[in-house]
């Protein structure tokens, strides 16, 4: 079956990366969110997609220049201020506990250092991963392929994921050099076809294409059998996917 990844925790309804997003991802029926990394000028794992803080937050400039401090005190629910009030940037350890007790839902961690490389972003990661002992229920994803190598050599027994937008040729031949064991394309390119998910999934690798927000979009998802999808509207999928069974 195919898995539901909240993308972002619940991002079509509620703002991205923020801890009431994640705590109705968990009550949509997903069975997994993904939510993003990136370290604060202080070495902090702060929870936000852009490098940017323009878009998301009432603050400009760059996530690596502030501190921690700085960034909590800023306001990140960007265009659902009215549905939701003010709310902060959190902690990945903030998130891990409140997602952790729910202990069937699957955690993707995405590494956002394909811009900045973050030196050391890796190992507070594989910190986290171990004080609350995810290692069976956590991906750990990046555009940055190399980091994933990385990590590798941190923790061979992690499940790593190579994040694309190109289409890569023989993903499954590709991903093993990693080696990884999950493969994320962009849904908008020419990369996910049923050659493609049967090549992986025959060799015991998985396809989960981001981000799958459309009913014909969902549809074809879950009729080609992927492995996962990320979506912003993680409760139409499960519906969609109840009513395919």
């Amino acid at each position: 079956m195919t898995k539901i990844f909240a993308h972002r925790g619940f991002k079509g309804i509620y703002p991205e990366n923020t801890m009431i997003a994640f705590e109705h991802a968990m009550n949509s029926g997903a069975d997994g969110i993904e939510l993003d990394v990136q370290l604060t000028k202080d070495g902090r794992l702060a929870v936000i997609h852009d490098e940017k803080l323009n878009r998301t937050t009432n603050l400009k400039g760059l996530v690596k220049d502030h501190t921690y401090e700085e960034l909590k005190a800023a306001d990140a629910s960007h265009t659902f201020f009215e549905e939701t009030g003010a709310v902060s940037i959190p902690l990945l350890e903030e998130v891990l506990e409140l997602v952790v007790p729910k202990s069937s839902l699957l955690i993707n961690i995405e590494l956002k250092n394909s811009i900045f490389r973050y030196p050391g972003i890796e190992e507070k990661v594989k910190e986290q991963i171990e004080h609350f002992q995810i290692e069976d229920r956590v991906l750990v994803s990046s555009f940055h392929h190399g980091s994933l190598a990385h990590f590798h050599k941190l923790m061979p027994d992690v499940e790593l994921a190579v994040l694309t937008m190109d289409v890569i040729y023989q993903p499954e031949v590709y991903i093993k050099t990693i080696p990884a064991k999950g493969y994320h394309p962009n849904m908008k390119g020419a990369g996910v076809t049923k050659e493609v998910v049967t090549a992986l999934q025959s060799t015991h690798q998985a396809i989960r294409p981001f981000t799958v927000n459309s009913e014909k979009q969902m549809k074809k998802m879950f009729s080609l059998g992927v492995d996962g999808i990320f979506t912003d509207f993680p409760d139409r999928a499960v519906k969609i996917r109840d009513e395919m069974k």
